[in-house]
């Protein structure tokens, strides 16, 4: 059975050429560093043992070349040539070892190797090559074996939580949890659609991600590994392993890995009806509407996600039998910077983000108009909270504008409502709204209400509700209703011998009225 390395520990990058000298058999060499020891970080790609004046043109990069120089006694040209060849094939290090043909390091190779910045190894006591030659290779092959592993275990893993559905999220857990550093997927314009990793180091990236989404649009470095997303010839997106401090090549393999699964997810429907942008909406603002996040910490995925936050106007809106692709296209059609997303309950989040020197109210009314009038639905409900300056209290806006939403959700023919409904538009509606899961106010409409509560009793009850809606406007009720007025009579006569109550009296008409709206509450 194939084994791969701790998870947890990404592979150590390549050995380099410092850390081949530090290996026991060289030391047994007594090596001196003579030239180039500001450059012993280079990764050793292999090592090559080679006499040749000319073994440059063997070379293909990132080797360590071992030899006597015997070839070179005699000819400061051949042995500055000998350097300069190995420079231009990009060798990590040349290894000497002397002896009869240098009894010490020769000056000229010494000073051409300073110049080049390619590092010099001499080695003072007799040492057989093909045991440093054999030591370094086996430690390159064992690790790119267990790169390759590592590398088909992260696909297997992968490709098995796309068969079984898995969301986005749960993939780049995954590609994390094996990279060992934050991961990234945006969009061609770097807008953030997901985030995996421990949080704080996800937030430090996010908080910068301005600067690291231009790095990772350019070259790569300092553990900064992307990989491009798309098909049929058309980018789409990039993932980036942010940080990751292992071998640069182990690294590129995950992010392939990762990139080849986002890609199939993604062609496969991504197990959810919505698209990633709208997944990352939706985990944002159902984070901000819980509270469970503070929404300072939620700052730089809002600012990654596109959203303008400094020096704004929030205006958080909850719309009511919105469709969330028709919501989203009207922002980008008006012009309004915002995030949307649906919640529970058929209810969709709008967060607005606009310049303080709009008026906010007038945006809002404006873009509840237009939505009336692209949706063909005149009583969609539109709530909305006071505009909000400081980020914090965003949580709040969402909620009180949820609140409101839920508070005329299917009272809306029965109610004369403004275009944008606000809190003080839901009056006692409202506060009964907010207190329906009060053990008091249950245990009032149950006791209020008693002798309607049964099935049979549905329609008296309904009768109830709208006379109730209406003023007690008898007609109004009677047409409604499409019964005659004496009809009407007689199930109000009904209902008060049930009640026990006289609905010509205000106060207990309006005690029924609010545990009427009481029962409707707990029923939403």
């Amino acid at each position: 059975m194939t084994t791969t390395p701790d998870i947890w520990e990404p592979l150590e990058p390549a050995l380099s050429v410092r850390q081949v000298l530090t290996l026991e058999r060289v030391l047994a060499g007594e090596p001196e560093v003579v030239a180039g020891a500001s450059h012993l970080d280079r990764p050793v790609r292999w090592v090559h043992v080679a006499e040749a004046a000319d073994v440059g043109v063997m070379l293909s990069g990132g080797e360590m070349v071992l030899t006597t120089g015997v070839l070179l006694a005699g000819d400061e040209e051949k042995q500055a040539e000998y350097v300069r060849s190995l420079h231009r094939a990009e060798a990590a290090a040349v290894v000497l070892g002397l002896g009869r043909a240098f009894p010490t390091a020769p000056d000229v190779m010494r000073r051409a190797a300073e110049r080049c910045g390619l590092p010099m190894v001499v080695l003072h006591r007799p040492f057989p090559f093909a045991e440093l030659t054999e030591e370094v290779q086996s430690r390159l092959v064992r690790r790119k074996f267990a790169a390759v592993s590592l590398s088909e275990a992260v696909r297997t893993e992968l490709t098995a939580l796309i068969t079984a559905g898995a969301p986005l999220q749960r993939l780049l857990d995954e590609v994390a949890r094996h990279s060992a550093c934050p991961v990234v997927v945006t969009n061609l314009a770097h807008r953030v659609l997901g985030t995996a990793g421990e949080r704080p180091a996800v937030d430090d990236v996010l908080r910068d991600w301005e600067r690291i989404a231009r790095q990772a649009g350019g070259t790569e470095g300092d553990g900064w590994i992307r990989a491009e997303l798309g098909g049929r010839g058309e980018r789409w997106g990039r993932i980036v392993l942010c940080g990751y401090r292992g071998d640069t090549a182990t690294g590129r393999l995950l992010a392939d890995r990762a990139a080849e699964s986002l890609v199939l997810h993604r062609m496969l429907g991504g197990g959810a009806a919505c698209s990633w942008e709208e997944q990352s909406a939706q985990s944002l603002l159902t984070d901000l509407v819980s509270g469970v996040v503070p929404a300072r910490q939620l700052l730089p995925r809002a600012r990654a996600a596109g959203l303008p936050v400094n020096r704004r106007t929030f205006v958080p809106l909850v719309v009511r039998d919105g469709d969330t692709p028709r919501l989203d296209r009207l922002l980008r059609l008006l012009g309004l910077p915002g995030l949307v997303a649906e919640l529970a309950d058929g209810a969709t989040a709008v967060l607005l983000s606009l310049p303080r020197d709009q008026d906010a109210g007038a945006l809002a009314a404006h873009f509840a108009a237009r939505l009336r009038t692209e949706s063909g639905r005149a009583r969609t409900v539109v709530a909305a909270a006071d505009p909000r300056v400081v980020w914090d209290d965003v949580p709040a806006g969402l909620r009180e504008a949820q609140h409101v939403a839920d508070a005329v959700a299917g009272s809306a023919t029965a109610l004369d409502l403004p275009p944008v409904v606000r809190l003080r538009d839901v009056h006692l509606r409202g506060l009964i709204r907010l207190l329906r899961d009060d053990p008091h106010v249950q245990s009032f409409a149950e006791r209020e209400l008693d002798g309607l509560l049964g099935e049979t009793e549905e329609d008296l009850l309904s009768v109830l509700r709208t006379y109730l809606a209406t003023g007690r406007n008898k007609s109004r009720t009677a047409q409604l209703h499409h019964v005659s007025r004496p009809a009407l009579y007689r199930r109000l006569e009904a209902i008060q011998v049930r009640l026990g109550v006289d609905l010509d009296d205000f106060e207990q008409a309006a005690s029924v009225h609010i545990a009427l709206l009481a029962h409707d509450a707990q029923q939403q």
